[in-house]
């Protein structure tokens, strides 16, 4: 697997306005050199312009990481939303209803999705308001449901939350809806790993998750988010790659992004990332995967 030229990664988020402070773009070269981040617009990044570049001015052959779930639980309980008559039944079905529910939201949004009047059961919202429907398959633990994905992230000594967790500063619910909205109308020009199959040529996405990018760059789960350059760049030379040269504060995002670009460059071409022992058809059809789990 060594056809990847360019290596995007991208610290999403799902905070509400038309600009997220949490959105960084970090590219690595195949070729070499230190990994870069790509410049936003004036004003920041917002989810729109990440759609824009992905869809108009990604670099060819490009693998592109992206820190977001890209389903809901599904094998757990047997759907995404058992007992619901309309629950999609696979993750691309899942993708074209959050863009239907929230087609009026702005901003790739995904608010009219938690508060629908069916679906809001199965999520945990501000307020204390934890739908009758969150620990459907009677989860002990207060993280909710979690997928076949994020229980291989466990083993390896990280500690993920459900993606029907819309609460704390572990939440990763609303980055993951308004990333699906994304990824929904990128259909046709991107294909997804592995909820599509993995083409011969051309770019791809797949799920990432920075912390285990960084921990495979020398750092532990507890210290995964860095915030200097001199822990950053010890980190990259851990995964063979040159420094950025540059030493004081940086934020943690453009870190994450910077570090799991090199990481993906370091670790793209290697089979068994492509192989995980617990993905099967079923598990690549309707809940997907987190690359390097």
């Amino acid at each position: 697997m060594t056809r990847f030229q360019h290596f995007l990664a991208i610290d999403w988020s799902g905070a509400k306005g038309p600009r997220q402070k949490g959105i960084a773009l970090g590219l690595a070269d195949m070729e070499g050199g230190p990994p870069v981040l790509v410049q936003p617009p004036k004003g920041g990044w917002g989810r729109e312009d990440v759609l824009a570049f992905m869809r108009d001015d990604l670099p060819p052959d490009t693998l592109v990481g992206l820190d977001l779930g890209v389903a809901l639980p599904f094998a757990d309980c047997g759907a995404f939303f058992p007992g619901w008559s309309e629950s999609p039944a696979n993750a691309l079905s899942l993708w074209a209803l959050i863009d239907q529910i929230c087609a009026d939201d702005p901003h790739l949004e995904a608010q009219s999705f938690v508060d629908h009047p069916e679906l809001s059961a199965f999520f945990r919202r501000h307020g204390g308001r934890e739908g009758a429907q969150f620990r459907c398959d009677g989860a002990p633990h207060g993280r909710g449901r979690l997928r076949a994905t994020e229980h291989a992230q466990a083993a390896l000594g990280l500690r993920p939350y459900s993606n029907f967790n819309l609460v704390g500063a572990a939440q990763v619910g609303k980055s993951s809806l308004t990333g699906m909205r994304m990824l929904h109308q990128l259909r046709g020009s991107l294909p997804v790993w592995p909820i599509n199959p993995l083409p011969d040529t051309g770019s791809v996405a797949v799920e990432i998750y920075t912390s285990l990018a960084a921990i495979e760059a020398g750092r532990t789960p507890s210290t995964a988010k860095m915030r200097s350059y001199e822990e950053l760049n010890k980190a990259l030379t851990t995964l063979g790659s040159p420094p950025v040269g540059r030493s004081g504060k940086i934020d943690d995002h453009s870190t994450d992004a910077l570090i799991t670009a090199a990481w993906l460059r370091a670790v793209g071409h290697e089979n068994h990332r492509w192989e995980p022992a617990g993905l099967t058809d079923e598990i690549a059809r309707t809940e997907g995967w987190t690359f390097g789990a």
